[in-house]
Formats: structure tokens, sequence, C-alpha cells
């Protein structure tokens, strides 16, 4: 009887002792759980299809968020990220993407505010190389592994980005400064930096504030379908090469540089070549002698000529691009992750 009652008194502390230790163990992964460990990192990769617009001189109305949804062209990237924290990730990236502005297609001849550009008649187009890295805060925490992350995630981000750019404009037919000759190279794309078009050098390599906010949504245990927009606020305004004033055509070093800083007595639309409303506006003609080559320049009045109400491009609001688009990313393995296991 006594053997018994021992054996028993010993399979009880047996149990409560396995009890317990079982219960420290839970107690355990629950506190590791509510902790975002190195295990709970990951790495993802993945690519964006996007659209990429310009707020700048070019734009339709005289607003910093005004642009022409027409002139919308696409945009491709790939990036990297690494989560880093229950609510942290880093982005790097790579975007490739063309703007595009026309004052023939986003200014109205018959809005009194637009005409002014209208007249301009510039236009553009500049391919942009950009390379970000950004930090992405998540508005919901996740304290898990991937495997276990939400299901919709909103997020918010900013950081920094190089891009190369390069404006280009479209050649004319005919130069309305040399009595309408030819350009022997008409329809071509020529970079406008060397032109100096306003007489002012800048770099082709700049720096940008990427920000914007997005939301993520989880497609299957690895998978991710993001949707974002993304502004990216420019330390300079020549993204379109337009910004100052007029300067004096004589000024400038060719024939081609002077037409494409003045292209305003241009009978057609640069691109389409139809057929301009000048008839809408009060086109007075002027002419000047240039005192830096000597020659005669006809330009419109408040066009084509150095002076403090020819106006060219407003130098106070600096340029802006935004990208908008959906990207797919792909959870990556952790060498550092492990199922639990139970034993």
């Amino acid at each position: 009887m006594q053997k018994r009652v021992a054996g028993l008194f010993l399979l009880i502390c047996f149990l409560l002792s396995a009890q317990s230790a079982f219960a420290q163990r839970i107690n355990s992964q629950k506190t590791r759980s509510s902790r975002y460990t190195i295990n709970k990192k990951y790495t993802s990769v993945g690519f964006s299809l996007n659209g990429i617009n310009y707020f700048g001189d070019l734009a339709p109305k005289d607003q910093i968020f005004s642009t022409n949804l027409g002139l919308t062209r696409l945009d491709l990237g790939i990036f990297a990220m690494r989560r880093v924290g229950p609510r942290l990730s880093v982005r790097a990236s790579f975007n490739w993407g063309r703007l595009k502005g026309d004052d023939f297609e986003s200014a109205d001849p018959n809005d009194e505010l637009a005409r002014f550009r209208y007249v301009r008649n510039l236009q553009f187009r500049n391919d942009i190389k950009e390379l970000a890295i950004v930090g992405i805060i998540d508005f919901t925490e996740n304290l898990s592994t991937y495997r276990s992350r939400k299901s919709v995630v909103p997020y918010g981000f900013a950081g920094i980005a190089v891009f190369h750019h390069n404006p280009k404009a479209l050649v004319p037919e005919f130069d309305v400064n040399n009595g309408n000759a030819p350009f022997p190279n008409a329809g071509e794309w020529v970079s406008l930096a060397p032109l100096q078009t306003e007489g002012v050098t800048y770099k082709k390599v700049q720096l940008a504030i990427p920000f914007g906010a997005g939301v993520r949504f989880r497609m299957n245990e690895r998978m991710d379908l993001s949707f974002e927009i993304g502004y990216r606020y420019l330390f300079f305004d020549y993204i379109d090469d337009v910004s100052g004033g007029y300067v004096d055509l004589g000024s400038l070093p060719n024939n081609l540089a002077r037409a494409l800083s003045d292209r305003s007595r241009e009978v057609n639309a640069v691109e389409s070549g139809d057929l301009r409303a000048t008839g809408l506006i009060p086109n007075r003609l002027e002419s000047y002698v240039s005192p830096f080559d000597g020659n005669t320049y006809t330009n419109i009045a408040g066009y084509g000529r150095e002076a403090i109400e020819n106006i060219r491009g407003d130098e106070n609001d600096k340029d802006i691009y935004v990208i908008t688009g959906f990207s797919l990313s792909y959870v990556l393995s952790s060498s550092r992750f492990r199922r639990a296991k139970f034993r």
C-alpha cells in the first residue's frame, strides 16, 4: 500500500513538473512572438508598372498640382525591400520613365489665364532614370513572420533619390528667326541643356525627395500586390528646360538655340503639325537690335527678348514629377526562419 501511494505521489509530481515545463515553454513562445526578433526579418524583391506625370511650367494651369493626364507616360521599376521592424521596411529601387509637356496640347487658347502658355508654344520630353532609397512605415504592425503578415496594409514612405535627366525638344521645320530657312535636322529630338535656351547651365544629375503613400495586399504566402502614389520634390526647376525669363536671342550660341528658346512665332504646333489658333491672340510684333551680335530679331511682345516683363517660366515653383502604379513583390526564403517544433 505504501509503495502504491509513493508511486502515485511520484506520478503526480512528474505530471505537475511536466505541466509546469510545458506552460513555461508556451509562455516563452508567447513572449518571443510579441517581440520582433531577427528571425522575423525578411527580404522581398519585385517590379512595378506605373504611369509618370509632370507638374511644372508647361502645365495646363498656373497651379502647383496642375498636369495634363493625356501626356501620362509609362514608367517601369525594379526594387528590393528589407523588413527590419514590425512597422518599418527599407526599399531600394530603380525606375525609368519619360516625362512630357507641350503647351499646344495643354494650354487652352480660349482661357485668358492660359493664353500666355499657348502663345509660348514650348514642348519637351525627358527620360528620367531614378535610383531611390526610402523608409516605409506601415500603419498596422506585424509582430509575426512573413507567413502571418496582414492581408491589407496601408503605408507611407519618404527618402532620397538621385536621378539622371536630359530634356529634349523637337527641331522645327523652319527657322522663323532666319527668313524661314529650313533646318537640316528638322524633326529630330535634340538635347536642350547644351543650348542654354535661358542662358543657364544646369546639371543632368540631380537630387529629389520621394514621398507618398500606398496600400499593400497579400496575395498568398509569399506574394504581395501594392498600389502606390509617389511624389518627387525637386531642388531645381529645369526638368522641362523652362524656369526664368527670355534672354536676348543674340546672346545664344546658334540658330537652333534661338529657335528653341522662343517658339511663339511658329505657325504650326511642334509635334502634331496642326495649325495654331494664333488669331485668338493679339500677336503684336516688335523688333530689336541685339548688342551681342548686332543682328535684328523680331518677336511677339512679351516673348523672345530680355525684359523684366518677358517671363518664360516661374522660377519660384520647383518642378515635380509623380509616379503612380502597381507593384508585385515576392518574399525570399530566410535561412534564419524555422517553423516552431514541439518535442
